[in-house]
C-alpha cells in the first residue's frame, strides 16, 4: 500500500519531469508551454512552474518576458 510519503515522492517526480518538458518547450514558443500546462492539474501546474524556476531561472525569465500573462494559464 502506498504511503503519503510515497505518493508525495511520486508527485514530485512527475512535476520535475513536467518542468523539464516546459524548459525544452520554451524554445518552441509560448504556445508550446501553454499546451503542456493545459494537460496538467492545477497542483501540477503550480508545482511545475516552481520547479521550472528552480531548475532554469534564465529560461523561466525568458518565459516571463515572452508571456507576462502566464499566471492566467494557471487557472
Amino acid at each position: 500500500m502506498d504511503t503519503d510519503a510515497e505518493l508525495s515522492d511520486s508527485w514530485w517526480k512527475r512535476v520535475k519531469y513536467y518542468a523539464q518538458l516546459a524548459i525544452e518547450r520554451v524554445e518552441n514558443g509560448v504556445d508550446a508551454v501553454k499546451e503542456l500546462l493545459s494537460t496538467l492539474t492545477i497542483d501540477e501546474r503550480c508545482g511545475m512552474m516552481l520547479e521550472f524556476e528552480d531548475l532554469d531561472p534564465d529560461k523561466f525569465a525568458q518565459l516571463l518576458v515572452d508571456a507576462p500573462q502566464w499566471t492566467e494559464w494557471m487557472a
